[in-house]
């Protein structure tokens, strides 16, 4: 029974010589990167994954953070490519309405046969009038060319409008990605956290495991004793297991997303987004980053361009006119002979009086813009009530996490309490294993209690249109 006391005294001793180490380097770490953690982790997650996990990994090339995978993920959708395509859709348009300025060509020829024919009453001096032909022909080249159009300038303004409008559309569907990436990368880290957790406290377990065992050997414990330590064990391997699992599970979909190789070897970062948050949170109702936000000026500045076309549409427009052909008769209308000619002139066109049909859809356009103002008001409201609840969502998680701080304070005293006794044999294998379970507990439920926080913080940036930092 001595030399069980003198074992354990040693393993314990040495135990604790190992930690002091962990916990100096982890603490001269810290200091030179100015953080209090480690890789996103808190301290002592850190000091149990240290030989695992140098701290080096936190430059490590797979180390991603969420921003970079939103950004990755906005890129690899397919609808990224639709801004090219409008860009060029836009530059033929553009292309067109310049060629407006530009004369306007026509050929045009006919021949027809008429029933009359132009007559004198009198004989032109002596003789008497030729017979005009029943039948004519003309073939001729018209050119057109705009002087003054007042629709102009409008009409540029209605494509300029289309085209932010179109572009903003697109920018709003992408938006929904973001929170498709938050919700998988957050699946990922918190399964990623809660694995490291169980695998440290397996690796506790196994220390214990091995005295228990040395105990057994030696004829100063039962075998029960062991057993319910390696059963233990065996359970948190397997649970560790299935979170690996659940782990890449959500990093498959985070590939699908992003376009980016992830592996085992990916380590994903918990984001620290408070002090973003902080900065935002008196000044929601004044933000206006969301694309849908874009979406509603484009669509308004569309609707007053439109408004401007329909004003102008019943102002006066000149054009400039020339024509050059060859038929019978030509100009002479008593000419008998085929004659080449021309003619050239300048043309005006008004119609100031459409039984009020540009008024009307003047004031249907108002009515559009009305009903998108109720929109935009709606929609900004709706943001406002999902932003509050996350607001509120984010202080209670806070206020949890720092329970959570002084919950695994208190285990881990228990804990140590009940690991001296155990390896002094006056507690069971039982009741170590409890108390060990007790602190697992706490300590998967902080891991999961930070990631629900950072997913909150993540979604209510992606509730007010603001990126997250790479």
């Amino acid at each position: 029974m001595r030399t069980c006391s003198r074992i354990s005294g040693f393993v314990r001793l040495a135990g604790i010589a190992m930690a002091a180490a962990r916990i100096a380097l982890v603490e001269r770490t810290a200091a030179k990167a100015g953080l209090a953690t480690v890789a996103g982790l808190p301290a002592f997650a850190a000091l149990v994954f240290l030989p695992a996990t140098s701290v080096s990994a936190q430059t490590r090339p797979d180390t991603l953070s969420l921003g970079a995978l939103q950004s990755a993920a906005l890129a690899h959708d397919p609808r990224d490519a639709q801004f090219e395509l409008l860009s060029r859709i836009d530059s033929l348009r553009q292309r067109t309405e310049n060629a407006e300025l530009l004369p306007q060509f026509g050929l045009s020829a006919k021949a027809q046969y008429q029933s009359d024919v132009i007559s004198l009453p009198f004989s032109p001096g002596s003789g008497t009038a030729p017979d005009q032909p029943h039948d004519s022909y003309d073939a001729y080249l018209g050119i057109t060319q705009s002087i003054l159009d007042p629709s102009r300038s409008a009409r540029r303004e209605v494509r300029r409008a289309e085209n932010i409008e179109a572009t903003s559309r697109v920018h709003t569907s992408l938006h929904s990605l973001r929170g498709a990436v938050n919700e998988a990368y957050f699946a990922a880290l918190s399964a990623q956290l809660r694995q490291r957790e169980m695998e440290a406290a397996a690796r506790a377990l196994e220390v214990q495991l091995a005295l228990a065992s040395d105990r057994v050997r030696l004829g100063a414990a039962l075998p029960s004793e062991a057993a319910m330590l390696e059963a233990e064990l065996l359970a948190r391997r397997q649970a560790a297991d299935a979170l690996g699992s659940a782990r890449a599970a959500a990093l498959r979909v985070l590939e699908q997303l992003s376009g980016t190789t992830l592996d085992s070897s990916t380590v994903l970062v918990l984001p620290n987004l408070a002090q973003l948050v902080a900065s935002v949170r008196p000044n929601l109702q004044a933000l206006r980053e969301r694309p849908e936000y874009s979406q509603f000026d484009g669509s308004r500045a569309l609707l007053q361009a439109r408004e401007s076309v329909a004003s102008a549409r019943t102002r006066p427009r000149v054009l400039g006119f020339g024509r050059t052909g060859y038929g019978r008769p030509a100009l002479n209308p008593l000419a008998t002979e085929f004659d080449a000619y021309w003619l050239a002139g300048i043309q005006v066109e008004w119609s100031p009086w459409n039984w009020g049909t540009a008024k009307r859809e003047r004031a249907q356009l108002k009515v559009q813009e009305l009903i998108l103002a109720s929109e935009e008001a709606a929609f900004t409201e709706s943001l406002v009530r999902a932003a509050s609840t996350e607001l509120a969502e984010m202080d209670r998680l806070a206020r949890t996490v720092s329970a959570d701080e002084r919950i695994i304070s208190l285990r881990e005293s228990v804990l140590s309490e009940t690991r001296i006794r155990f390896e002094e044999g006056v507690v069971t294998p039982a009741d170590y294993v409890s108390r060990d379970s007790e602190l697992l507990v706490a300590r998967l439920t902080r891991a999961s209690h930070e990631v629900e926080l950072a997913s909150v913080q993540a979604r209510f940036l992606t509730t007010a249109g603001l990126e997250v930092p790479r």
